[in-house]
């Protein structure tokens, strides 16, 4: 009987470790590791996703794309399945071999995106990247009884026009990218003279802010009254309106940057086919519209425009008109050159 009983026993522990196992094991094959912005997806989309796949999605958050960069050079290629990079930032990471490429049989639903975001100049074919949200680089001010809203990159750049305190954006292109606009040049400007120009006059702004932030941290500020106005994207400007209406979010007349944040698998994904199930269930048309509806950042899916309210598809903050869209930008990779940027920003931020 002794005997007996242990080799139950034993039996017993066999099988609670192989159950054990297998648990463990169906806990390491059944995640997801997303590295994204901050407040740019709806929980309740992750939720779903999670039920239907049967797995746990672990988020980590960033504010910017250099600090994003930084870390999936410093390990997180191997740690992470999927980021979201910014149009401008692919090219490097591409040529970094920090991507995998895409495999379109598993994402069926790249087909819903809309003509503008397929075989874009930063990623032809769409090897690496399915468009995410799009959006522009703006204002986010208080009104004032009686006082127009500032329509002008001079409410950061002009000291006679500030109307109160100000935040910069922590963000190297986006910042300089606004004071290039102000001047009437490219966003993608290369030529010394004008970015010296744009550095005298971000080391200017700079002494009168009260210093720089994300775009997350800037919206809430303004929501806070800490600030009277700061650089955001449009997104958070939205938000900050629906929340507040006393607040708006403009697009300068000088004209603007817009961006497109794509998915992108890393080349050493861990689970690279849940990575994929992601990006195809995010690009299905009504997940793509609650996405948009929680952001406030447009939809590059057609098919998901049809689940999105009226309002928010007429809402110029939202979709700008062809006119507006006429002055905006996108930043474009400008490789070796890129270290013209870094100077710049390097001064401004010593000085």
């Amino acid at each position: 009987m002794k005997n007996h009983f242990k080799n139950l026993l034993t039996i017993s522990l066999l099988v609670f470790t192989a159950l054990s196992l297998t648990n463990e094991s169906h806990a390491q094959t059944h995640k997801l590791n997303l590295f994204i912005w901050s407040e740019y997806i709806d929980p309740a989309v992750v939720a779903d996703f999670e039920k239907q796949f049967d797995c746990k999605v672990n988020i980590d958050l960033y504010e910017d794309v250099e600090s994003m960069l930084a870390k999936v050079q410093g390990g997180g290629a191997e740690l992470y399945d999927l980021v979201v990079p910014t149009d401008h930032i692919v090219p490097a990471m591409i040529k970094l071999n920090l991507l995998a490429p895409l495999r379109h049989a598993n994402i069926p639903n790249l087909t819903n995106l809309n003509e503008r975001f397929i075989s874009p100049a930063y990623d032809r074919g769409n090897k690496f990247t399915a468009a995410y949200q799009w959006g522009t680089l703006g204002i986010l001010t208080r009104r004032e009884s009686g006082k127009p809203v500032p329509d002008s990159w001079s409410v950061f750049f002009d000291a006679k026009q500030q109307a109160g305190s100000f935040l910069l954006m922590d963000s190297v292109r986006d910042t300089i990218g606004a004071a290039l606009k102000y001047k009437a040049s490219s966003v993608n400007s290369t030529e010394t003279k004008e970015l010296k120009v744009v550095r005298d006059i971000l080391i200017e702004a700079k002494k009168r802010s009260i210093g720089f932030d994300g775009s997350v941290g800037a919206k809430n500020k303004v929501l806070a009254k800490t600030a009277k106005a700061a650089l955001v994207y449009s997104g958070e400007g939205v938000r900050a309106m629906i929340e507040d209406t006393n607040t708006v979010y403009v697009i300068p007349k000088e004209g603007s940057v817009m961006w497109v944040d794509s998915l992108c698998v890393l080349a050493k994904a861990p689970h690279r086919d849940l990575a994929e199930k992601f990006i195809n269930f995010v690009l299905e048309p009504k997940n793509g519209a609650r996405i948009s509806a929680f952001t406030q950042f447009s939809t590059p899916n057609s098919a998901a425009k049809g689940f999105l309210k009226p309002e928010d598809l007429s809402n110029p903050a939202v979709y700008p008109p062809d006119d507006v869209m006429a002055r905006l930008e996108l930043l474009n990779d400008l490789g070796a050159k890129l270290r013209l940027y870094d100077e710049v920003w390097t001064q401004v931020k010593v000085k």
